[in-house]
């Protein structure tokens, strides 16, 4: 179902459920990050892209004497209302209604308190796969709030809107990646994002011989709190015996000198991240020069690397990449690795378009039978950021 086919279903689903057409429809994608992982939130480097998997937002006003909002969801999930009436809080953690929530609160804490409305909420995006699905419902939430509200936000300040509402609502301290490239996304670039003075470079990729593959190992993850944390402050321990605010700003070499300072479980997650820097600025300048085996390489050993020494792999995860490395350039496979947060998820692969088929084939069959484990499989180019469907 491509973008538009979302909407128009997503705009029938809140016709069938409230009876009149939406008003309003905004819709943000989900990403794959291409290399960078576990960079953002250390001040490094990241390379995402947008896909073609959305999520929308249709809207219109609510019933005179409303006092909130209500997001019905076209998966099923429990409606969700939000009162406008009371300080926004938290709901336990888990509630799905966290995120647009959390959003909402940015809104009304930046003065622009948005009126009583009825939402429907549809996605492709698949949760809990590593594709940033709680982005895409922060960004379309945010998106849809700007065209009901008049206030068109500053792109940076919404990107960081959304952040702070993953982090204040749904108790999940993620770095700046996910929402910035949500919401900046351009059709057929990879965004290279400083995530320390935010500066991005929008690196073309039109080269139509090559496209990435993306795989949903179908082994889902739940990173609130956690593991996601643990890795974070085990990363503050090694700056902070480094003597730096944050591994940005350290080098192998000065990892090594220092390391009777830290135990050895910091030294790999700093080793890692030190490592996952220098080969995202490598696969830019790869992805520039249309350079596709130089690329894989980096993604291989990136996926080493956060097996190895973040331990945020899985085995559901490495066997895709095996088979994959199996495969090979003979067979159209330049490079494969996990992407997203880890423990589950999905793997990225860039593999050459007039192959896309065989390899989807052989990687599904294979992983099914080393696994038992049906996965599911699709190609992406990089796809267009947030956007708004209705007005």
């Amino acid at each position: 179902m491509n973008l538009t086919e979302l909407g128009t279903f997503v705009a029938a689903e809140y016709k069938k459920s409230y009876g009149n057409d939406p008003l309003w429809v905004a819709a943000a994608p989900g990403r794959v990050n291409v290399i960078g992982e576990h960079t953002d939130y250390n001040d490094g480097f990241v390379f995402p892209m947008a896909i073609d998997r959305y999520t929308v937002m249709a809207a219109g006003p609510a019933e005179p004497g409303a006092t909130g909002i209500q997001i019905r969801d076209t998966g099923g999930a429990a409606p969700a209302m939000i009162s406008l009436s009371e300080t926004l809080k938290p709901a336990p953690r888990g509630a799905w209604h966290n995120y647009p929530m959390g959003v909402i609160a940015g809104f009304v804490a930046r003065g622009i308190r948005p009126p009583a409305f009825n939402a429907m909420l549809g996605s492709t995006v698949p949760i809990g796969g590593g594709l940033s699905s709680s982005a895409a419902l922060e960004v379309s939430t945010a998106t849809l709030l700007e065209v009901i509200t008049g206030h068109r936000l500053d792109p940076v300040d919404k990107a960081l809107l959304c952040q702070k509402a993953e982090h204040d609502f749904a108790g999940m301290p993620c770095g700046i990646m996910d929402q910035f490239i949500s919401v900046m996304g351009k059709k057929d670039h990879i965004l290279l994002l400083d995530c320390r003075t935010r500066e991005t470079k929008l690196v073309p990729m039109t080269d139509p011989s090559v496209a990435l593959l993306i795989t949903n190992t179908n082994v889902k993850h739940e990173l609130t709190g956690g593991e996601y944390a643990k890795r974070r402050a085990q990363c503050e321990a090694a700056a902070a015996a480094l003597g730096l605010k944050s591994l940005r700003d350290a080098n192998a070499t000065m990892l090594e000198q220092h390391r009777g300072n830290m135990d050895s479980v910091a030294f790999r997650r700093a080793k890692h991240v030190i490592g996952e820097i220098e080969r995202t600025l490598h696969a830019a300048d790869g992805v520039r020069a249309s350079n596709w085996p130089t690329v894989g390489q980096l993604m291989y050993a990136s996926h080493a690397s956060l097996r190895d020494d973040y331990e945020v792999s899985c085995p559901e995860l490495d066997t895709v990449v095996n088979i994959a490395g199996e495969i090979g350039p003979a067979g159209g496979v330049h490079g494969c690795r996990m992407t997203g947060g880890g423990f589950g998820g999905c793997t990225v692969a860039l593999v050459q378009a007039d192959k896309i088929d065989a390899v989807s084939a052989r990687i599904a069959s294979e992983y099914e039978k080393r696994t038992r484990i049906k996965p599911t499989l699709f190609v992406s180019r990089p796809a267009a950021g947030a956007t708004v469907l209705k007005q």
